[in-house]
């Protein structure tokens, strides 16, 4: 006795099959082309008022292939970004150069309010693009809200100041920060060293993590070591 044919797929089912995996190809391609897309538009309309109008891209095209030609600008003003920004690295690398900062920071910390917003914003971006010990390298779980419940977290610096000294000297502490999805807040919190698994996930994939609200999960790793 033969066994009855395994009934056939309907059109609809294959086609929305096929929607599906399409989608999953082509949703990230393009969310990324829209983003990189966006951010250099963004940086461009901050870049390009700065310039001269005799030197804006849309007037040295018409200079010098003439009004007719029709070329893309866009990406400009990230060139120039880029540019500008690696020459006064370079300038800032010399001694001429850290004289002139140094008077400047003088100058600035003579300033209430914008003291205090230089004073922050440099400290951030020292510590993400030079000071790359005190990046967040680790990444960890830790009970929060409460007893029982466990949030991913990003281990920071250890305490340091009047905070280490008026934490409990008995316990070594480690500096939590734990982001809440969609990521765009979060909270720094201290806790004892011994109450901290650490995971061998990377700050990006736990950021992936949070951001997705747990749909999107990193592979297995081995433990790390406190």
């Amino acid at each position: 006795m033969t066994e009855p044919a395994a009934p056939r797929r309907s059109i609809f089912a294959a086609i929305r099959a096929s929607f599906f995996t399409g989608l999953v190809v082509v949703l990230p391609v393009g969310l990324t082309i829209y983003v990189v897309w966006a951010v250099i538009g963004w940086i461009d309309g901050w870049i390009l008022p700065l310039i001269p109008a005799a030197y804006q891209p849309e007037e040295l095209v018409n200079r010098f292939f003439g009004p007719e030609a029709q070329f893309p600008v866009r990406g400009v003003g990230v060139l120039v970004f880029l540019v500008v920004t690696a020459a006064v690295g370079w300038v800032a690398r010399g001694l001429i150069g850290r004289s002139i900062i140094r008077s400047a920071e003088g100058l600035v910390d003579r300033l209430p309010i914008v003291r205090s917003v230089y004073s922050g914003v440099k400290q951030v971006t020292e510590t993400f693009f030079t000071k790359a010990e005190k990046n967040f390298d680790r990444t960890c779980l830790v009970r929060f809200p409460h007893q029982g419940a466990w949030a991913v977290g990003l281990v920071a610096s250890a305490p340091q100041g009047e905070i280490a000294a008026k934490l409990p000297a008995e316990d070594k502490m480690v500096a939590v920060f734990v982001a809440l999805t969609p990521m765009t807040s979060g909270m720094l919190i201290y806790v004892p060293a011994r109450d901290v698994i650490l995971l061998n996930m990377k700050a990006d994939e736990a950021i992936k993590l949070v951001v997705s609200a747990g749909l999107v999960y990193p592979p297995a790793k081995a433990q790390l070591p406190l």
